[in-house]
Parts: C-alpha cells; sequence; structure tokens
C-alpha cells in the first residue's frame, strides 16, 4: 500500500515534549498508511535516543551537526516515501482524529500549496501566527513596532479570517505545515539560507509566486509549547531577524527598492531595541 503522509519532525534538545508528540500521533491517526521520521539536530541531551525502543514503528536519525532547522527537514524529506508531507514541530501535540479530514480537504484543492491549522498555547490562547500574510512595509511596521490589534483587518495576523474558518490566507507556520512532495520538491524545499525561522515564510511565498494556493484549517487544532527550545539571547536575535533580513534581501532588493530601504531600516532598529532589552 502506498504511503500517504509522512509526518517529520527535526528534535533539538525536547525529550519529553518530542515523546508526547509521538504520543499524540499514535493516539489519533488512524486508517491512514503513514510514516514518522524524526531526524535529531545534534541535540547536546541525549536521553532522546531513549525513545527509539519505545516507538518501534518509527524511524529516527541523527545529525552529526545542528545544520538548522531547513537542512535537516530536506535531508529526512529525502527518504520520506509520502504522498504528503507534515512538519511537524516536536513541542506541538495533536488533538483530534482531524488527519483524514485534512487531507481530503487537501485532496480536493487542484491548486494546493500548503495548510496549517489552528494552533493554540498552554493556556488555551490562540497563536495568531497561525494564520499570517506575506511581509510587507505596512504589516511589517504593525508587527515590529505596535501591539495594536485590528480587529476584522487584513493585517500581518489574517485577523479578517476567524479563527475557526477554514480560508485561503498566505503564510502558515512551519510548526504544521502540510504540502505535497511533488510540490515541496518543485519549489525546491525549505531555503537551506535560512538556520532557523523565515523558512516556512520563503516556502509559503515561493508557493504562491508558483501559483499554489496556501490554506489556514481552522477547525482543526493542534497545541503548540513555543519556543521551548529557544533561549532567548543574542544568537537568537541574530537568527531571527537575520531571517528577516534574507527574506527581504531575496524578494524586494531589486523588485520593491522603497519597501527594501523601509524594512532593512526597521528590522535593524527592533533589533537594536531588543538587544539593548537584552542587557
Amino acid at each position: 500500500m502506498n504511503i500517504k503522509l509522512s509526518i517529520v519532525i527535526v528534535n533539538y534538545n525536547v525529550t519529553q515534549l518530542l515523546r508526547n508528540c509521538l504520543i499524540s500521533i499514535r493516539n489519533y491517526i488512524e486508517n491512514i498508511n503513514y510514516e514518522v521520521i524524526i531526524i535529531d539536530n545534534a541535540s547536546a541531551d541525549s536521553s532522546w535516543g531513549d525513545l527509539i525502543p519505545e516507538f518501534p514503528e518509527f524511524h529516527f536519525i541523527a545529525s552529526k551537526n545542528n545544520e538548522g532547522f531547513a537542512k535537516a527537514n530536506n535531508k529526512a524529506i529525502k527518504i520520506a516515501q509520502g504522498e504528503y508531507i507534515l512538519l511537524l514541530n516536536p513541542d506541538t501535540e495533536l488533538e483530534g482524529f482531524d488527519m483524514q479530514h485534512i487531507l481530503d480537504f487537501a485532496d480536493s484543492k487542484t491548486d494546493f500549496g500548503c495548510l496549517g491549522v489552528r494552533m493554540h498555547d498552554v493556556e488555551g490562547n490562540f497563536l495568531p501566527e497561525s494564520k499570517r500574510s506575506v511581509p510587507d512595509m505596512f504589516n511589517s511596521f504593525e508587527k515590529l513596532f505596535t501591539n495594536f490589534k485590528k480587529n476584522n483587518s487584513k493585517s500581518y495576523y489574517r485577523n479578517d479570517v476567524g479563527e475557526y474558518e477554514n480560508a485561503e490566507v498566505e503564510v502558515i507556520t512551519g510548526a504544521f505545515f502540510l504540502v505535497k512532495k511533488e510540490v515541496y520538491e518543485t519549489a525546491g524545499g525549505l531555503d537551506e539560507s535560512y538556520f532557523m525561522y523565515g523558512e516556512d515564510i520563503d516556502l509559503c511565498y515561493t508557493l504562491l509566486q508558483k501559483r499554489y494556493k496556501n490554506y489556514y484549517y481552522g477547525k482543526a487544532s493542534i497545541l503548540h509549547h513555543k519556543g521551548e527550545s529557544t533561549v532567548k539571547d543574542e544568537v537568537y536575535l541574530d537568527r531571527f531577524y537575520g531571517a528577516m533580513h534574507i527574506f527581504i534581501d531575496k524578494y524586494y532588493k531589486e523588485t520593491k527598492p522603497l519597501q527594501y530601504s523601509f524594512l532593512k531600516a526597521g528590522l535593524k532598529l527592533r533589533q537594536k531595541i531588543e538587544r539593548i532589552k537584552l542587557k
């Protein structure tokens, strides 16, 4: 039987969260021919290896070096056999028997690019990055310099789309990123210029440029323990804001010089502010 779904998880120092994630997959995915590929990105914590005998039906890979999120996913996807690829963060947990409905929805779209679902934190708060717009001059200013939430507006966070709705959007998150393997490969996969952060925005934008459509599926929810493996230090700031610089250098420098200049200046200012906060 052909494999319908390959779930790819990149782990880094979050063994217990990964265990919970794998348990949720085992509990909630049924009647689907699927595989799970876990690639450890050279964790300092070797306890992830204890999960191998606990989940013998899943495939574990060890990387010798931490080369970043994009490279690890691309490496794992090369051996994936599924028609669909699901990039899934290790700090997420599935919460229901929604996967068949999600795959049916994806199968119904002839122009299917990618799909993300509704995410919430441990306190039940909706995570607005579940549905986003491509960064531009206006929504980036809102994101970088204001805490103002515009109701029912198409801002950086797609507030015009209800959190429980299914709708076409521009950008979803890499924490739960469903895409056909064939489409993923046609788009070139995740851009390995990004070490961490921004690669999901880039891939979504690439799919849009290739005339695919990206979807937010609000009828399914997952728990996302945000940033559990991330230390908010200068390395984090360099990677986070560096990813945004890669994106605008790649797409806006030549084609949108005004937006490019504005965004470069805004990112540099915001990063400087965040550096000051660390001291």
